[in-house]
């Protein structure tokens, strides 16, 4: 019932957090290694979650998700980095978990997020 952005440009990472996320319910993904793609995707369909990793092939991750807040208003965010001391401006409302991935972590952020 959910579509959600990852915003990630390792191709196996992001495909562990749709494995992760399609277990808790979410049924549609797009896909985003840059800044520019990340924008293009939320304005071509609305997330109603971001997953973001904070240094991108291209841009950041942050900046991404500023401009998309600032085109679609507010949307739960759960940045998932190696560098949360590089996470900037990461203030909207979600969290900030360290990589590695942990399905656990991510499984409590996204119900934490949704309410689900």
């Amino acid at each position: 019932m959910y579509h959600v952005l990852i915003i990630e440009d390792e191709p196996l990472l992001a495909l562990d957090l749709q494995d992760i996320l399609s277990d808790l319910g979410v049924t549609s993904f797009d896909f985003a290694a840059t800044e520019n793609e990340a924008i293009e995707a939320a304005r071509r369909h609305a997330p109603d979650i971001i997953t973001s990793d904070v240094k991108l092939l291209e841009g950041t991750g942050p900046a991404a998700v500023d401009i998309i807040y600032r085109e679609r208003g507010e949307i739960p965010v759960l940045f998932i980095t190696a560098t949360p001391e590089a996470c900037e401006p990461c203030n909207p409302p979600g969290q900030i978990l360290p990589k590695p991935i942990n399905a656990a972590r991510i499984a409590i952020a996204f119900r934490n997020m949704t309410r689900a």
